[in-house]
């Protein structure tokens, strides 16, 4: 299948120039040229993007998706709050068949906003139906996705996920050495590396027992390892972390509302760091990725008196967060041979060329997004989502959210 982009303003990624009225020529998902009349005589869908912004998918490093039904409903939940009321009564009233659905929604809202690949750390995987329902929601919304399998004591289920070949792959999330046992940790990082997948896990850093230097100490650090939040790392941990390439994700805007700090994004990258972004939770932050790269960017101008370059976000949820998730390969820039994530944003066909990309970070939003590829299948075209009825599925999504609130 053969899909051209023409007439749009690339923003390629990597540190690649800009290209105004440039094309993008896509071959069975894959790109195969990019630049100025690239997709001439092309016999396959056109795609005509005068006027738009053409930048690669957004890449979502940390959600816990299937929380999708509950959006909006723990505003003012701490921490502690949250494990008591989400983890502790809310998911465990997931039926698998509310866990497509949830899934299946938290899925469909990051394609609307732009984020065409996901890391799911997906509570629901506490049985194998379970862990097939997640599965079959992320497929049937035709995201791109890695499924952290949260039980990675069943080995069984995580091996028949961590086989899993295509858009959907498998991962183990591990609640690490601050949340649960070191033990336990260490198996779980042992098998993600036997399996050849990534594991992710929560980590604050710091502490009085620290848990990176240790980490460090038994040769378990990794660039397949990817911490979450890290708001109170030390220097030692941050130099270590950097030095062994370890993936690293922040969620500005959930952190410092839950109590976990405020994001330790500058202090990675001034120690030579790259950092990806995450959206986290949807109890009380939106499902998108612009707001999140506006927060760092507020944050990072105010904490160093520079005008950090805008342009430096976006490059933090795509190249990165692929980087961050082992698929800097396929995703993550647009260049021939990577997979064909893009999407198409409207609203500044008036900016100069070298600044578009800053442009996006700054004021583009969800409602700016009108088209989305994933792996060269067209998702969302013209504003609206393709083969699905978003307002649909939330309004079946809010009955699920009534039901295992009430219970």
């Amino acid at each position: 299948m053969q899909v051209a982009i023409t007439n749009g303003h690339v923003v390629p990624g990597a540190g690649a120039p800009e290209l105004p009225a440039a094309d993008v020529l896509v071959e069975d998902g894959v790109i195969v040229a990019v630049g100025a009349g690239a997709a001439t005589g092309s016999a396959g869908e056109v795609i005509d993007a005068t006027g738009l912004v053409v930048v690669p998918g957004l890449v979502d490093t940390h959600h816990h998706v299937a929380q999708a039904p509950l959006r909006g409903t723990g505003a003012d939940l701490t921490l502690p709050a949250y494990l008591d009321t989400v983890i502790g009564r809310y998911l465990p009233a997931y039926r698998p068949q509310d866990v497509r659905l949830a899934t299946l929604l938290g899925a469909l809202e990051s394609l609307d906003a732009g984020i065409t690949t996901v890391l799911d750390w997906a509570e629901p995987t506490k049985t194998p139906e379970h862990t097939d329902a997640v599965v079959a929601g992320l497929t049937a919304a035709g995201i791109r996705a890695v499924v952290g399998h949260t039980a990675p004591g069943d080995e069984d289920d995580v091996r028949r996920l961590a086989a899993r070949t295509g858009l959907v792959t498998g991962a183990v999330a591990s609640l690490g050495p601050e949340w649960g046992t070191w033990e336990q940790a260490v198996h779980d990082i042992e098998l993600a590396r036997e399996l050849g997948v990534p594991v992710t896990i929560h980590a604050q850093g710091g502490g009085a027992d620290p848990v990176v230097p240790r980490l460090h100490a038994a040769g378990l650090l990794g660039p397949d390892l990817l911490l979450v939040h890290l708001n109170a790392a030390t220097d030692e941990d941050v130099q270590l972390l950097v030095a062994a390439g370890v993936g690293v994700a922040v969620s500005p805007c959930v952190e410092p509302l839950m109590g976990h700090g405020t994001a330790p994004y500058g202090r990675f990258t001034d120690a030579g760091g790259r950092v990806a972004l995450a959206v986290d939770v949807v109890i009380n932050a939106a499902p998108d990725l612009f707001e999140p790269m506006r927060d760092v960017l507020r944050a990072e101008r105010v904490r160093t008196g520079r005008m950090v370059p805008a342009a430096s976000l976006l490059a933090a949820a795509t190249e990165h967060g692929a980087a961050a998730l082992g698929m800097a390969d396929r995703i993550g820039t647009i260049a021939p041979g990577k997979r064909a994530d893009l999407l198409l944003v409207d609203g500044l066909s008036h900016v100069e060329p070298g600044t578009a990309a800053g442009a996006v970070v700054a004021t583009a939003g969800p409602a700016q997004v009108r088209t989305v590829l994933v792996d060269g299948h067209v998702v969302k075209r013209d504003g609206r989502l393709v083969g699905h009825d978003l307002d649909a599925v939330r309004a079946e999504a809010a009955e699920l959210a009534v039901r295992v609130r009430a219970a």
